[in-house]
């Protein structure tokens, strides 16, 4: 405890720099809590190495939650805003445009199924299509493959 409060400052510093990355690398930004709580520790470690706070445990300790406090109150709302921001775009995965041609027919209630890469997967269409027509994957699902026609036989 004695290093601590010899150097303040630097043990501050460290400390918001700890919860920073902790709430960035491993939470993914998720909570903001740590985030704050580390902003208003390196602001008060800041202020205290300037000489603006005097060097004690009570004056940090209050400076911090003070900090904690007005971050929180200014930075919410862009945060939150920030973080509801998703894209919509769906992501191409490695079934994505796979050719192959039909052994059997489609259709929207008909779902064959089709083995590929170790898995059998169900084929979902939502128009008809015939046996020995060539299909590329549009999309996966677990356990199913989105199909359209790109040619006929």
């Amino acid at each position: 405890m004695d290093i601590i409060a010899n150097n303040l400052a630097q043990s501050l510093f460290i400390v918001g720099l700890i919860l920073l990355v902790i709430e960035v690398a491993v939470l993914g930004f998720s909570t903001f809590v740590l985030f704050f709580v580390g902003l208003a520790a390196m602001a008060t470690g800041a202020l205290v190495y300037v000489g603006v706070l005097p060097n004690s445990l009570l004056s940090a300790s209050l400076s911090t939650g003070v900090m904690t406090i007005l971050a929180t109150l200014v930075l919410w709302k862009p945060l939150k805003r920030m973080q509801s921001k998703v894209s919509t775009k769906k992501t191409k995965s490695e079934f994505t445009d796979h050719q192959f041609f039909l052994k059997e027919a489609v259709t929207p209630t008909q779902s064959p199924k089709y083995h590929y890469s170790g898995i059998e997967w169900s084929l979902v269409s939502e128009e008809p299509i015939e046996a020995g027509t060539k299909v590329e994957v549009t999309e996966a699902e677990v356990g199913k493959l989105h199909i359209k026609a790109i040619s006929t036989k």
